[in-house]
């Protein structure tokens, strides 16, 4: 983390926009982060999906689709020295101006296949069939944080949802120890073999997406990829739902299946192995969750059901170098 004095001197610079370069100090926690991720060919089909719909011709009104993805994480431009401006408490004197550095990524999300239970005929097997689209910004808060919060995410997704999550970082030594995460609903039992309300899940619980992916324990596949000998591990995590973050979304999304909440962890890990620019591999593992709310509750508590939409990748570094587009080169000139 920068010290005060880094900090004060970052102020006093001003604010200005550059390339963003893997290794740069002054993005703190997120310093890893720049250039281009993605899955390469060791890695080809790393990426997993779940979500519940809402479906008319289901049996209960909603169908489980999954996908396994390709994926391109871009790190291209950081904007330093934003200030947020602030006073002392009343009857202190001073200035108590937050500096923020933020970090600007693109990703794009393509499908190698997809399948629901039960079947719609729409959920799509070709490759390079684009399914998510995400411009946003990480952000490294220097100074003046509260609970340790000292990152955030926001982000803007076109089916019209806007995200802000809050966070902390650390870093470890060695490889990261990844948890299982279930990809079951709340506000249902979640007895597969005995609650019929569930047997879009028992369908891949009994037969998992491509003989690999299955709902219950969705980061399996995870901790199944966790790359050679790890040496150290960047951890991040954010969430949307901690101080004054949270998802806002459309009225048809909020009416018809609302995104309410969203958390996500990404393991930056650096490893003893190096790659052909003779610098050492560095791969990212991250699991997402973001709850859609329909349908009431089925265990007789009040309010609705919320379906967790899992999301998973192992990805490596591939370019330290950001690929900035013709503007992005003019304003960061």
């Amino acid at each position: 983390m920068l010290s005060n004095d880094r900090i004060q001197m970052m102020a006093k610079r001003g604010r200005y926009i550059e390339v963003a370069r893997a290794g740069d100090d002054e993005l703190g926690p997120l310093q890893l982060l720049p250039g281009v991720w993605e899955n390469t060919d060791q890695l080809n089909g790393r990426g997993w999906n779940l979500i519940a719909l809402p479906f008319a011709d289901g049996r209960f009104r909603y169908r489980l689709l999954m996908n396994q993805y390709n994926e391109k994480l871009h790190f291209t431009e950081v904007d330093k020295g934003v200030p947020n401006r602030g006073i002392n408490a009343e009857g202190q004197a001073g200035q108590t101006d937050q500096v923020v550095v933020a970090l600007g990524y693109d990703q794009t999300v393509t499908q190698i296949a997809g399948g629901d239970s039960p079947e719609s005929g729409i959920a799509g097997d070709g490759n390079g069939k684009p399914i998510h689209k995400e411009p946003g910004l990480w952000l490294y808060m220097t100074n003046f944080n509260t609970d340790n919060i000292d990152i955030a995410r926001l982000g803007s997704v076109p089916h019209g949802d806007s995200l802000l999550a809050l966070g902390t970082a650390e870093t470890i030594e060695g490889a990261p120890d990844i948890p299982p995460v279930n990809g079951l609903p709340l506000g249902v039992g979640h007895d597969l073999e005995n609650n019929p309300y569930l047997e879009p899940y028992l369908h891949f619980e009994q037969n998992p997406f491509r003989g690999l992916f299955s709902p219950v324990d969705t980061t399996k596949l995870l901790r199944d990829a966790v790359p050679g000998n790890v040496t150290r591990t960047t951890v991040l995590h954010v969430d949307s739902t901690l101080d004054h973050a949270g998802v806002r979304n459309i009225p048809f999304v909020v009416r018809q299946a609302d995104a309410t909440s969203m958390n996500s962890t990404f393991w930056i890990q650096e490893t003893d192995e190096l790659g052909e620019d003779g610098q050492p591999r560095v791969f990212m593992q991250y699991v997402q969750s973001v709850m859609l709310d329909f349908f009431g509750r089925r265990d007789g508590n009040p309010g609705l059901i919320q379906w967790p939409h899992i999301s998973i990748n192992t990805m490596e570094r591939t370019s330290s170098q950001p690929h900035l587009t013709e503007t992005q080169k003019e304003v960061t000139s």
